[in-house]
């Protein structure tokens, strides 16, 4: 058995950063009037979930859109790269302004 007189090396667990970190996009002063699209993996409950979200945040923003995961799909399926990729253009045609996105946990 070596001996260490106490002194280890020191390795850290996470690997070299690859990609610089970006700005966080400018948050909006009000969801009224903002289209929300809704994107779900399938899993957990998400329908009863984004239900629920739709209902609570239009006690406070009554005037939001939102554009149902049903328009989506599953995000967590075999064609997931290309149902990803295609998402900016689909915003753009559906004047989506932001989106949640969830819920597999």
């Amino acid at each position: 058995m070596a001996k260490t007189d106490g002194i280890y090396d020191v390795v850290w667990p996470s690997g070299e950063r690859r990609q610089k970190i970006q700005p966080l996009a400018k948050r909006f002063d009000t969801l009224n009037g903002k289209t929300i699209a809704q994107l779900w993996d399938y899993l957990f409950q998400g329908d009863e979930v984004f239900a629920e979200l739709e209902s609570e945040i239009r006690k406070t923003y009554p005037d939001v859109k939102f554009v149902s995961w049903r328009e989506f799909g599953n995000t967590h399926t075999t064609n997931e790269k290309e149902l990803l990729a295609s998402l900016p253009q689909r915003f753009k045609e559906l004047g989506v302004d932001a989106a949640i996105s969830g819920m597999a946990c």
